[in-house]
C-alpha cells in the first residue's frame, strides 16, 4: 500500500533503526518505546491485520516467530523473558494497519494484561 507507514519503512522510504531483516520480515526499534527493549516485527508483504491472514499468506507467521527468537537472542533478552504482542483492530489498540508484532522486554513486567 502506497500510504502505509510500515510499507514505506520496509522500502527504505522512511528511516528506521533496523534490528533484523530476512527476505520476508523486517524488524526495527519502536520510536516510542514502552520498555527498555521495544522492537516491531513486520512482514514485508502488506497484510492489514491478523484478521487478513489466509492460506495464501499465513506462512509469514513462521517467519515472524523465528525472527522474534533471533531478535531476543541478539538483544540479550531471550533468557530473562519478553512479550510478543499483536494488537488486532482499533479497539485492541492497533494504530497502524499493517500486521506487526511488538517484542518488548529488558525489564521485569507485571502480570497486568494492559
Amino acid at each position: 500500500m502506497s500510504d502505509c507507514i510500515f510499507c514505506k519503512i520496509v522500502k527504505g522510504e522512511i528511516p528506521s533503526k533496523k534490528v533484523y531483516e530476512t527476505d520476508k520480515v523486517y524488524s526495527f526499534h519502536d520510536i516510542n518505546p514502552e520498555a527498555p527493549v521495544h522492537v516491531l516485527i513486520v512482514p514485508k508483504q502488506h497484510i492489514s491485520s491478523h484478521n487478513e491472514l489466509s492460506e495464501d499468506n499465513v506462512d509469514v507467521m513462521k517467519d515472524i516467530h523465528l525472527a522474534a527468537n533471533e531478535i531476543a537472542k541478539k538483544l540479550g533478552i531471550s533468557d530473562s523473558g519478553y512479550r510478543l504482542i499483536n494488537n488486532c483492530g482499533a479497539d485492541a489498540g492497533q494504530t497502524v494497519f499493517h500486521l506487526h508484532y511488538h517484542l518488548v522486554g529488558g525489564a521485569a513486567m507485571g502480570s497486568k494484561i494492559l
